[in-house]
């Protein structure tokens, strides 16, 4: 601490603290066996490689951003719009809540599943709850913890990081249990385990998982307001980054490779991306004769951290696309707030949203394809929200006269262009390459199912964003102060209802009844765009 010009002591953030705050925002258990089934032992290579080629720039460009505009509070958002423009500052941050919402409804589904092996003591979850059971627990995981966060929004942040630092413990724990366990003669399940073993194949599928690597790594963006509390950022930021590195790298080197002890990288069970973490630390139990001890405790770190994950997440991303886009592209019905000061409706189009990406993934054959589906859905959408991060740095950079910063990274203007372009153009192609299925048959008709229901629900999600400007307009034209006629109110509610029933209704029958639901669906939705219409005397109905 020093003394300020007003005499009183400013805190400065250390270093190491920061790495700590960074590195449980980064990656996970569940990061490890969600890509160990994408690329096997191979993914250990793609680990150095995207933490040599990817994470450090990626970490330093973000700490660059954030000293460079302090006064914004470092947000993504604010570095689009002073970078780009108002339009493209407000549609960066309808992107980066859009691309929340499969990962809330991730996060919900987990929990879920977290607590049917603390329920069960195994997968028995999976075989005995249909889709429909599944998404209608999901919705009322929703609802709770909406209600909740209300109530206990400060604490619920603190146990998060909590729970985030347990989390890294328990993960710690299974690496070093794994080395004992071999150092007292225990064996390795992945055989033969040579150099080539450990190299991935660099084909088509390689290359749609490479935004799910992407999507397990990123989100260091979250501590660049922190930059400017550093005693000296320029000394002091490369070191946490460099830290964080190194314990990113630990975790997911030998975190893979432990997973190649307990499970044959060349015959991997087909549920173990919504199993796998448990599969493993069963597994470490068994070997050292603790039972299910160790997967109880996963389990309950498991609930304990994302329950309050959830909950801060669904009113932070919900409040921050409110708040900081203002009233220019927001129509004043969703930044609304109650007497308690909480965005009711952005809460129920949060509801809304969620509900509609799991009505897409209901008529998958079983709970595991639906959890898997949305894992890979975050492949796709949350590395494209990432490319707004290099893009920033790039406009930063070309425009080095404009922008000043305390720390700069890479002094070179020329070299630090080539390698935000190189991490632009990267993330790019993740993101475009993840689109295709990754764990169904290439060809096969779930295969094109999967990839009719990304196109969908990215063009949704992505596309809402260019739609509601188009609301704030007509809002503004309106002698009513209502976007909407009463026939297109009822549209709307028509379409959410038809969807939440979608959701508890189908998935258990025949696909003709399912597919013939799906047609109504549309039908009723087209219906509502055509009533949305064009003509300036629908603004003017009256309340009457």
């Amino acid at each position: 601490m020093t003394d300020t010009d007003l005499g009183t002591k400013k805190r400065y953030i250390s270093w190491p603290i920061l790495a700590l705050m960074d590195f449980v925002t980064v990656v996970g258990f569940d990061d490890l066996t969600y890509n160990f089934q994408n690329q096997g032992m191979g993914v250990i290579t793609s680990w150095i490689i995207m933490i040599l080629l990817y994470v450090i720039p990626y970490s330093l460009m973000v700490g660059q951003l954030g000293s460079t505009f302090d006064d914004d509070g470092g947000g993504l958002t604010s570095w689009v719009r002073e970078t780009s423009g108002e339009f493209f500052g407000y549609f960066a941050a309808w992107t980066y809540w859009a691309a929340s919402i499969p990962y809330v409804v991730d996060t919900a589904n987990t929990i879920a599943v977290a607590l049917g092996w603390v329920y069960h003591g195994s997968a028995k979850l999976q075989t005995q709850m249909s889709n429909s059971h599944f998404a209608l627990f999901t919705l009322l995981i929703f609802v709770f913890f909406i209600i909740i966060q209300s109530r206990f929004e400060r604490s619920l942040e603190i146990l998060s990081t909590i729970g985030g630092i347990a989390m890294f413990g328990m993960t710690v724990l299974f690496v070093f249990m794994t080395v004992t366990a071999l150092a007292m003669g225990g064996h390795i399940a992945t055989q033969p385990l040579t150099v080539h073993t450990i190299v991935p194949t660099f084909n088509l599928h390689y290359l749609t998982t490479l935004g799910f690597l992407i999507f397990a790594i990123n989100g260091a963006e979250r501590i660049a307001p922190f930059v400017t509390k550093m005693r000296n950022p320029n000394k002091d930021f490369p070191k946490a980054m460099i830290m964080l590195s190194l314990m990113t790298g630990f975790l997911t080197i030998f975190g893979s490779f432990s997973l190649g002890v307990f499970f044959n990288a060349n015959k991997l069970p087909n549920d173990l991306k919504i199993n796998g973490s448990y599969y493993a630390f069963q597994a470490l139990g068994e070997r050292f004769h603790m039972g299910n001890t160790l997967m109880y405790l996963f389990a309950i770190t498991e609930i304990f951290y994302l329950a309050a994950l959830l909950a801060v997440l669904l009113n932070a991303m919900t409040r921050m696309l409110i708040s900081d886009t203002g009233n220019k592209y927001m129509p004043e019905f969703l930044r609304k707030t109650n007497s308690a000061g909480l965005p009711i409706n952005g809460y129920l189009l949060t509801c809304g949203l969620s509900a509609f990406i799991m009505f897409l993934g209901i008529l998958l054959p079983s709970m595991k394809d639906v959890f898997n589906w949305l894992l890979n859905l975050n492949g796709i959408i949350s590395p494209g929200v990432t490319c707004w991060i290099f893009w920033s740095f790039i406009k930063v950079r070309m425009n080095d006269d404009k922008f000043s910063s305390g720390y700069v990274y890479i002094k070179n203007k020329t070299m630090s262009l080539i390698v935000g372009w190189w991490c632009l153009g990267i993330t790019g192609v993740a993101t475009i390459a993840a689109i295709g299925p990754q764990d169904v048959t290439f060809g096969s008709s779930m295969w094109w199912y999967e990839l009719v229901i990304n196109f969908v629900a990215i063009g949704v999600l992505i596309g809402l964003g260019f739609v509601l400007p188009y609301i704030t307009k007509r809002e503004r034209r309106s002698q009513t102060g209502t976007a909407f006629t009463r026939i297109q109110r009822v549209g709307i509610w028509i379409a959410v209802l038809a969807t939440l029933l979608g959701d508890l209704y189908l998935g258990d029958a025949n696909f003709t009844r399912n597919a013939g639901y799906i047609v109504l669906v549309t039908i009723v939705g087209a219906i509502f765009i055509v009533a949305l219409g064009w003509r300036e005397y629908d603004l003017k109905e009256s309340l009457d």
